[in-house]
């Protein structure tokens, strides 16, 4: 048996219970001592050590756990702060998460610095900020090396963890003149430093990971990245004996690979599952001596490997460099998978055997790695079984399918001019995007009836008292268009999941969306489909106890899909085409029942999106804009589509964004400083827009001056006649009281706006 090594680029870290996720909040609230957080923090990490331990991985990872964000614990690594955090005055832990999630107290005020996605994933990571005035140098006492000893001191030999100085930078925002190159010299210092230090508690190997890599990449950025490495590796061999693997995933390198291998790493990582050029480029030429890290494992989804597969493919990559040894790996962290199915007891024997959560892919490693003949034998009657049966119905429907089906009449201007005889909004209507907070009350009626301990008509009782409630506060506060708050919903996708056809689901299957937040994405197992209303009964009764419109509320088909784990056995095109024929159904049900508002949510549309433009269209735009056309095509020109968009960059795709042919669209603006609304200037967009006026993921209350403000940058650049006022997002995840008070401030700055 030849037993090759083995490596994990990341392990999940909110734990099997979300153990990470509530003591957060304890202590945000107060309810819990940073010793005692900082004790289920290494609790969670000791956890993730010994199982990778105990499945023999041969490069275990550390300081791959976060208490937020791995890029902010970056920033905090090498003193990339702004000042206005660190003139608070708290504890280091502290202004940590008023980083992350802003500060409103005794010490002061501050916002939260922007968070984004973390290239194509749902995880979102938070932006650091660099200034003139920033200094950049190594922290007394560096993170990375305090998990390293305390792994080490658990008998854990491991691999410490770092995101590369490229990546770092290519990700930062920067407030001054300075740009990237400005600060690579202090960068490379303050990780040499570093080094030294954990040289010299044991460490034998660092990583450096630059996903940045995988980007389509110019020369300007290809010279950085070359003389970050060059220096880096000098410094880093003369005062130290570590060897240094420099790691790469989310795609293939194909821009700077030359660069890349001439460097001299002792290994590089490369992506095999969604690193498309991969292969082609290691046939180029490999370099001897340089040890090849193997992204096979897919670190995003949660199917099983198919052995057979994945050995031809190490067989052909073995063809490439030259006889040497090759270490089996992740293609990515394990962050984007949930810990164990172990945990699952509602599903079948029969569904989980086709599941691999992160522990089972450790298992997968070691399979592959060591060639093991039972478990090669019992993966190939696996892959010999038929899964699942197409649905010949939904097969039929997607035949039919023809342009008609994808383009709306009449066009969104003559549209506009009906619907606004028809709603006499005034101007700067104001609205919601969604949600309303999820409190303790209606998570233990949910829990209650999900266990069967109250009636479907006791939930229902409880849920319409919620939405009369909530109906009566908006009307109080002064809003114009209405939400019924979505008291029935855990998730908007896992709730849409749960009612349409073609999906299983888990029960402790958590996935870490960023710092507490956390989500249960569903598996698409078959053809989806929907065999019965899912939202109407909520709305037609919470359009009942108001003159004033109350919007439909809906999630799109590309955000359930990027949002779920798709199956790997059909295209994303298909599978998001099924979804928006069932999603059409519902939004042609709410209009045959009266609601004259629909909003259709695309919160993830960005999300897939290639990570090189040359691919944007090809392989992604071309069939995600015509899924969201394809829900709305056929409602009558009276009824007003909205959509909403979140936490992602659109200013390159602003147009493709327009042609959804969405009559509005609110997007997340705030933490990104409205840097959306020059974008929306520039394009001449055509779409009503609510530019979000204040962040919903932080507990500050905003202003009433502070959203006029706001209001005014966004009409100086927008047409006034265009502009929907609105938060940045949902407001589940807010307590009641600062709901309250920032709605009320929201609604008395449109009112200033108008009297102006």
């Amino acid at each position: 048996m030849t037993i090759k090594r083995t490596s994990v680029i990341g392990f999940p870290r909110i734990g099997k219970k979300r153990e990470l996720k509530f003591a957060s909040e304890k202590f945000f609230k107060g309810e819990l001592s940073e010793e005692e957080l900082k004790k289920t923090a290494a609790e969670l990490r000791l956890y993730g050590w010994q199982k990778q331990q105990e499945a023999g991985i041969s490069f275990i990872p550390s300081n791959d756990f976060s208490f937020y964000d791995n890029l902010l614990d970056t920033a905090f690594l090498i003193g990339a702060v702004p000042a206005n955090y660190k003139q608070l005055g708290l504890s280091d832990l502290e202004t940590y998460f008023a980083v992350a999630h802003g500060y409103q107290g005794a010490k002061g005020d501050v916002k939260a610095l922007p968070m984004k996605k973390w290239f194509n994933t749902n995880y979102h990571y938070i932006v650091p900020a660099l200034d003139d005035q920033t200094k950049l140098e190594l922290a007394n006492a560096p993170k990375a090396l305090a998990e390293y000893k305390e792994a080490k001191a658990a008998g854990i030999q491991t691999v410490p963890s770092l995101i590369g100085i490229y990546t770092f930078l290519r990700l930062a925002t920067y407030n001054g003149n300075k740009t990237a190159s400005d600060f690579a010299d202090d960068a490379v210092k303050a990780y040499v430093q570093l080094a030294g230090q954990l040289n010299s508690a044991g460490a034998e190997w660092i990583s450096i990971a630059e996903p940045a890599l995988v980007f389509d990449t110019n020369d300007k950025e290809k010279a950085l990245f070359k003389k970050i490495y060059t220096d880096l590796l000098a410094q880093i061999r003369k005062e130290t004996n570590l060897k240094i693997v420099l790691q790469t995933y989310f795609g293939d390198v194909r821009d700077i690979y030359n660069e890349l291998v001439s460097l001299g790493f002792d290994g590089i990582g490369l992506d095999f599952v969604e690193g498309r050029k991969s292969l082609e480029l290691l046939k180029t030429g490999f370099p001897k001596d340089t040890l090849l890290f193997a992204g096979v494992i897919n670190g995003k989804n949660i199917w099983r490997s198919e052995y057979a597969k994945k050995n031809a493919l190490l067989d052909e990559i073995g063809k490439y460099v030259d006889g040497q040894d090759i270490v089996i790996s992740t293609s990515c962290s394990l962050l984007h998978v949930p810990y164990t199915i172990e945990s699952e007891n509602l599903l079948s024997d029969a569904s989980k055997k086709f599941l691999a959560f992160a522990e089972e892919k450790i298992k997968e490693l070691y399979d592959i790695a060591s060639k093991n003949a039972a478990s090669l034998q019992q993966n190939k009657a696996l892959f010999s079984e038929e899964r699942v049966k197409k649905n010949e119905a939904v097969q039929q429907e997607l035949g039919k399918l023809t342009d008609a089906d994808f383009n709306r009449t009449p066009a969104r201007n003559e549209r506009k001019g009906i619907q606004k005889a028809i709603f006499q909004l005034p101007p700067y209507p104001t609205t919601t995007i969604g949600s309303f907070p999820q409190t303790a009350d209606v998570r233990s009626n949910r829990a209650a009836y999900k266990k069967g301990a109250i009636s479907a008509e006791q939930y229902k009782t409880f849920n319409r008292k919620k939405i009369a409630e909530c109906i009566a506060l908006q009307e109080r506060l002064g809003l114009d268009v209405l939400v019924h708050g979505e008291f029935e919903r855990n998730d908007m996708v896992e709730y849409f999941g749960n009612k349409l056809d073609g999906f299983i689901f888990t029960q402790n299957a958590w996935v870490q969306s960023y710092g507490t937040r956390c989500v249960k994405p569903p598996i698409v197992w078959g053809d989806v489909s929907r065999s019965a209303p899912i939202t109407v009964e909520w709305s037609v009764y919470a359009q009942s106890l108001t003159k004033k419109p109350v919007k439909g509320m809906l999630t799109g088909p590309v955000t359930i899909l990027n949002w779920s784990f798709p199956r790997e056995d059909a295209s994303l095109k298909e599978q998001a085409q099924q979804i928006g024929l069932a999603i059409r159904d519902e939004v042609l049900d709410l209009e045959k029942n009266g609601i004259r508002i629909i909003q259709i949510d695309e919160a993830a549309l960005r999300e897939k999106l290639p990570l090189r433009k040359s691919d944007w269209h090809s392989e992604y735009l071309d069939w995600a804009i015509p899924a969201f056309r394809l829900v709305h095509a056929k409602v009558k020109p009276e009824t007003q589509i909205h959509t909403h968009m979140c936490y992602s960059e659109f200013g390159d795709i602003i147009k493709d964004i327009d042609a959804m042919d969405a009559d509005v669209i609110t997007f997340e603006a705030s933490r990104s400083d409205l840097k959306l609304i020059d974008s929306l200037r520039d394009s001449n967009f055509q779409t009503q827009v609510g530019p979000g006026v204040y962040d919903i993921h932080s507990p500050r209350v905003p202003s009433v001056a502070e959203i006029v403000d706001t209001l005014h940058k966004i009409i100086s650049k927008v047409n006034k006649e265009n502009v929907w006022v609105n938060p940045d997002c949902g407001l589940k995840t807010r307590g009641e009281e600062e709901t309250t008070a920032s709605l009320k401030n929201l609604v008395a700055a449109a009112k200033q706006l108008r009297s102006e």
